[in-house]
């Protein structure tokens, strides 16, 4: 039995230029998704590995260098030059850690704290926006379809945070 037609797309079997037109749309809500926290940014001359850092340091307070590494899959260099900065200007801090004295803990200062907020405020607002008009059914395929891009090691650490453990 066929799968029912959307729009006259089968789903079952997407054309390359139905594919292509998926991944321009990619492209396009990327840039939608990113566009005010952007302007944000901006301001204080930071980039998005600065907002992916203070993301998953709020997501994971605690969460170690080590982990953060792996999360945003940057180089140690890059994500260190990143930190110095949300160092310096006091939005991060690093706390020893108590069972290994190597490891450095992360943890959003409350001005950092106030940044992450501003920066997914915006996002939420959009995703928010964009849900309803999809509605339910939309989001849950639009979920599933993002699960099943990512790689296995993307899609294990995903689930981490899905479920709080990392």
């Amino acid at each position: 039995m066929a799968e029912p037609n959307t729009g006259g797309e089968s789903l079952l079997f997407l054309t390359d230029e139905q594919v292509r037109k998926g991944i321009e749309a990619m492209f396009f809500a990327y840039r939608g998704f990113t566009a005010d926290p952007d302007r944000i940014l901006e301001t204080m001359d930071y980039g998005r590995a600065h907002h992916r850092a203070v993301h998953f340091i709020h997501r994971s307070p605690g969460t170690t260098v080590g982990n953060l590494l792996a999360i945003l899959g940057v180089t140690k260099q890059s994500l260190n030059r990143v930190l110095r900065a949300l160092f310096d200007d006091g939005l991060v801090e690093a706390r020893v850690g108590k069972r290994d004295k190597r490891e450095r803990h992360l943890y959003l200062t409350e001005k950092g704290r106030a940044l992450e907020r501003a920066l997914s405020d915006a996002q939420r607002a959009r995703m928010r926006a964009a849900y309803r008009a999809a509605g339910p059914q939309a989001v849950q395929g639009f979920r599933a379809v993002l699960e099943a891009m990512m790689d296995p090691e993307m899609r294990r650490q995903y689930q981490s945070l899905k479920e709080g453990s990392v």
